[in-house]
């Protein structure tokens, strides 16, 4: 049954994955037309929160020998390039450009990044519990940042952000079940 499930889950992420970057690789146009002010900070703040999930899991990881951490990462990794890309496109410096594991230019992420490594170390549920307030936390974010925008193109990577930490919260949730 769990090996059902992590292959189900893998192909989940394969597939949101390839759509993710088939959706942004699609809309590679150059933009002429300038962001506003709330477009350009959620773009820069999701990129560190996307960053935020990556480090946390790989830390996760590391600590629980726990693979629903390690694919989670790496789909987080995707979720960060896609992030970067629409960056690129309007010309806004990365925050995370150079920025080792852990580190980040956001104080209150930086800050929340401990938070979250301390809590996911006292136990594997614990860690799994970080996990589900990530995801629960981008949810509410990406949806924040959706209402801020009419550009298609990051309607539509936000979009798929969201399809995917809604699949990783029901991993997440799947795995506290079995716990």
């Amino acid at each position: 049954m769990t090996q059902r499930f992590n292959l189900k889950a893998k192909m989940g992420f394969a597939v949101c994955a390839i759509l993710m970057l088939m959706s942004v690789a699609s809309m590679g146009y150059a933009q002429t037309v300038s962001l506003t002010s709330a477009e350009e900070s959620w773009l820069t703040y999701l990129r560190e929160e996307e960053k935020l999930a990556r480090d946390v899991y790989l830390f996760l990881s590391a600590k629980w020998q726990s693979r629903i951490f390690k694919n989670i990462a790496a789909s987080e990794q995707i979720h960060m390039d896609a992030v970067k890309t629409l960056l690129d496109r309007y010309g806004i410096a990365d925050p995370a450009a150079g920025k080792a594991p852990g580190v980040f230019t956001n104080e209150e992420l930086q800050s929340l990044y401990y938070d979250l490594i301390q809590d996911g170390s006292v136990s594997l549920v614990e860690a799994l519990n970080v996990g589900v307030f990530i995801e629960e936390t981008d949810i509410d974010d990406l949806n924040a940042g959706i209402a801020t925008t009419k550009r298609k193109d990051i309607i539509t990577v936000y979009s798929n952000l969201l399809a995917g930490s809604y699949n990783h919260l029901d991993a997440f949730n799947a795995n506290l079940a079995r716990q």
